[in-house]
């Protein structure tokens, strides 16, 4: 079958992007028609399995989203809330919110680079993430072996993450941070900390310590993670949103709860971005009482 008879038999069931990855379409096979009026050594793909390929990793791409945990959750008297907006279809960076005996683990992280590769990653990180924390409950040491499992294996794209366990019987948080952007903490008074206790990006080397931290978490306080896909978004002017229009948002909006927090952070970012493309994924966590 040719090249282009491919392309218009997958054309509906196959988004653009996806046929130009695959070599079908897209400038490279613009250039080569117009050059030489016909198409060379095309991929030998028919529509059958174009679609079958695209099913399976549609299916795979399931696995991070279930070992993430519900992207809504209620624990004693806390709201957990949180969302990933790939910039393509798939994202680098991860969620996770789990329980583990009387407490329950959040982690948000970003794997170097985007796309296919970096989402099967954290697949692998999520599993660790859960793995290790079920034996071992304090975060800096949980990051400690994650780190020695990834440098192990070799050529694993560097990651960030903010591992915490929230005890929310006793209303504390034990964290630690592997080089990501810090967590802000507002607390009910309005006074902010910045949760950078931890250590170096995964992966970098391998016998690492990680510090962590405990600070009290009590109802009207509020936690907000992210990736630096957020702070790092650009208006109309080159700008970037920034950490203080963050922190700025986080108090106008932290007596709505935890998920309208969430969205409402997301349409200031979207707002100051004037519509231009999301150029990284944006992801968000938001922890609070009710």
């Amino acid at each position: 079958m040719s090249s282009s008879n491919v392309r218009r038999t997958i054309g509906n069931d196959v988004p653009w992007s996806w046929q130009d990855w695959m070599g079908i379409t897209g400038p490279r096979f613009a250039q080569d028609t117009a050059d030489s009026g016909s198409v060379g050594a095309a991929p030998d793909f028919q529509p059958e399995e174009v679609n079958a390929l695209y099913r399976e990793i549609f299916d795979a791409l399931q696995v991070p989203k279930r070992l993430s945990g519900a992207r809504r959750v209620r624990r004693g008297p806390f709201e957990i809330a949180s969302e990933i907006f790939p910039a393509q279809f798939f994202s680098g960076d991860f969620v996770s919110v789990f329980d583990s005996d009387d407490a329950t683990f959040l982690a948000l992280g970003d794997i170097a680079g985007k796309g296919l590769s970096a989402a099967m990653w954290s697949t692998h990180i999520l599993g660790l993430i859960r793995t290790y924390s079920s034996s071992v409950p304090h975060p800096h040491l949980v990051l400690a072996a994650i780190n020695r499992d990834l440098y192990a294996l070799g050529s694993v794209p560097l990651t960030t993450m903010i591992l915490a366990r929230l005890d929310w019987r006793r209303e504390e948080i034990t964290y630690a941070n592997a080089g990501h952007c810090a967590p802000i903490l507002q607390r009910r008074n309005g006074n902010v900390e910045l949760l950078s206790a931890g250590g170096p990006v995964l992966a970098a080397l391998y016998d690492q310590d990680f510090e962590s931290a405990r600070v009290t978490f009590e109802p009207g306080d509020m936690l907000v993670s992210y990736s630096d896909g957020l702070v790092e978004c650009e208006g109309e002017e080159r700008e970037e949103f920034g950490l203080e229009r963050l922190i700025t948002q986080i108090r106008m909006a932290a007596h709505l709860g935890a998920s309208k927090t969430l969205f409402s952070i997301v349409g200031a970012v979207q707002d100051f971005a004037g519509g231009a493309p999301q150029q990284d994924d944006l992801t968000l966590m938001v922890v609070g009482g009710y």
